[in-house]
């Protein structure tokens, strides 16, 4: 097993199941979480959901049934995540990636309250 040379935590296993779109990663820190393909799709660290700066992320919507297509490694420091609606634009470092799982509850609360602002409802309960 190859030493952890950053200070952030690496994943050791990332698993998808398709089935229930769930991606599921364990870190080196013994860290592990279980993200729906629906949070990872909306919280996409690409210009076309973050933007180009601050105040420019783009809300996004109806994405309560999409899934993860694929999985392609970055070099060591990331994952491609090919989404069943096409998009295939971010790439979601390690850091990335161990941040939205720290964070999950928080963000996924943030996501809903702006969808309420934004008057739009989700068609499913689950996350």
């Amino acid at each position: 097993m190859q030493t952890n040379t950053t200070n952030h935590p690496r994943p050791i296993n990332i698993k998808l199941h398709q089935k229930s779109h769930l991606l599921e990663i364990a870190f080196d820190d013994n860290t592990e979480c279980m993200l729906s393909c629906e949070f990872l799709r909306v919280y996409s660290p690409s210009a076309e959901v973050r933007g180009h700066g601050l105040g420019q992320e783009v809300l996004q919507v109806g994405k309560e049934t999409v899934n993860i297509t694929a999985i392609e490694p970055v070099g060591q420091y990331a994952i491609k995540l090919i989404f069943s609606d096409g998009h295939d634009t971010g790439l979601f470092s390690w850091e990335y990636l161990y941040d939205l799982a720290r964070n999950y509850e928080a963000l996924w609360l943030e996501y809903i309250g702006k969808l309420d602002a934004a008057g739009i409802k989700r068609q499913s309960n689950s996350a």
